[in-house]
């Protein structure tokens, strides 16, 4: 095959008394072509982007105080991750930024399996702030499980200190599921019910230890496979120069996930999925959008998509011949161009377009959801609002 594996999925289980959240890795096929690592490590500043107070408001129009921007690695336009320490001395790890899953874990010292090899680990001994928790946690997912103990220290994002986090020390990572993912560990951004073990969340911990003006993180998601700068997490507000005209606020209907309600699905100028409402996720830990899988084939159909080595491609010379898709969300429609939910990349000199829908069956009754992962999520910039449980969406700028 001209291809290999890039991703394996993570079908999270979604039963959230016993699961980390709903953290899904789609599986694509990583081409020839883009070999190159895009791990970055000591090279954050080179990222790093002042905030315009003045501009940052809330639809209400009072003014926004200070925020943190965290740069983010976008590893082809596949993966978005940064850089967190945990520790004195800190010790760094790599993480997804997950707002499908609420629990932040890392690999352990004390971890004997083949992905802990090949990233970084954490040693307690090493760290004068640590205390062990000593609760153990299991975490299942569909390729492979996760199990480890909970430990406590101070966790930093990009100068914003949690102090007191509980966290999971991995120490077994069974299978390849892991072995050769660009990111060390994840860092969910869910609400609470989806913590696993009872963990308190990091975000819950920067709003009770008011390390935020403002209970709110927002996304900006570059489209750059090789490596490009700009792609940022901003704590305690937003950047409007990263997004045109103003957000439209959708409520959050469920408090686990980031999820909202769907008026419809449109494909060119057909109402083809949702006519009667549906509900959705917003999801910064999912690669493309999904659904479930019957109507996932039926879209694939609609825009002439067909299998090819496991995932689904789409002639490139037709892009523009393809219908538009709209996401009606709360009376507004956010409108993917083919260009926009097409991957496309080269193979051996040729173009490769792939579809950026998967199917994905969420069972009930988590399920059935949708999931507008990083493929709508580099078109619509988001803002996950704590204080209000609703996220806004406008368009990105490039």
């Amino acid at each position: 095959t001209k291809m290999k594996t890039l991703l394996i999925l993570l079908l999270v289980l979604l039963d959230l008394g016993q699961s980390l959240g709903a953290f899904h890795r789609v599986p694509l096929r990583r081409r020839q072509s883009l070999r190159k690592k895009l791990r970055a490590q000591g090279q954050l500043s080179d990222f790093w982007k002042s905030q315009n107070i003045d501009m940052v408001q809330f639809t209400e129009s009072c003014t926004m105080g200070q925020s943190t921007n965290e740069p983010l690695i976008n590893y082809l336009d596949m993966e978005y991750f940064g850089t967190i320490s945990i520790g004195s001395p800190p010790q760094n790890f790599t993480v997804i930024f997950d707002t499908g899953s609420s629990n932040l874990w890392v690999p352990s010292v004390y971890c004997t399996s083949q992905a802990c090899k090949t990233h970084p680990v954490f040693h307690p001994s090493q760290s004068d702030t640590y205390s062990e928790v000593g609760t153990s946690f299991s975490i299942q997912y569909g390729t492979g499980s996760l199990t480890g103990i909970i430990g406590q220290d101070q966790v930093s994002v990009e100068g914003l200190t949690v102090s007191g986090q509980q966290f999971g020390e991995s120490v077994k990572e069974p299978g390849q599921t892991f072995v050769n993912a660009e990111f060390d560990g994840i860092l969910g951004l869910g609400y609470p019910s989806l913590a696993a073990g009872g963990v308190t969340p990091v975000f819950d911990n920067m709003m009770a230890q008011n390390l935020l003006e403002f209970p709110v993180f927002s996304v900006y998601m570059s489209r750059d496979p090789e490596g490009g700068s700009g792609s940022e997490l901003t704590f305690g507000g937003y950047d409007p120069s990263h997004f045109s005209g103003s957000l439209n606020w959708v409520p959050v209907t469920k408090q686990g996930y980031w999820q909202i309600a769907l008026d419809g699905i449109q494909v060119g100028d057909t109402l083809m999925f949702c006519a009667e409402g549906c509900q959705a996720i917003v999801d910064t830990g999912t690669s493309l959008i999904t659904g479930p899988p019957h109507k996932i084939k039926q879209l694939q159909e609609a825009i002439g998509a067909t299998p090819m080595d496991g995932e689904y491609a789409v002639d490139c010379d037709s892009l523009s011949n393809l219908p538009n898709i709209a996401f009606l969300i709360n009376g507004i429609a956010y409108t993917l161009s083919p260009a926009d939910y097409t991957l496309q990349d080269y193979v051996d000199g040729m173009q490769f377009c792939g579809s950026g829908f998967q199917g994905l069956d969420i069972a009930p009754p988590s399920g059935p959801l949708w999931i507008l992962g990083d493929v709508f999520i580099r078109q619509f910039y988001s803002v996950f609002d704590r204080g209000n449980n609703q996220v806004g969406l406008a368009p990105a700028v490039p």
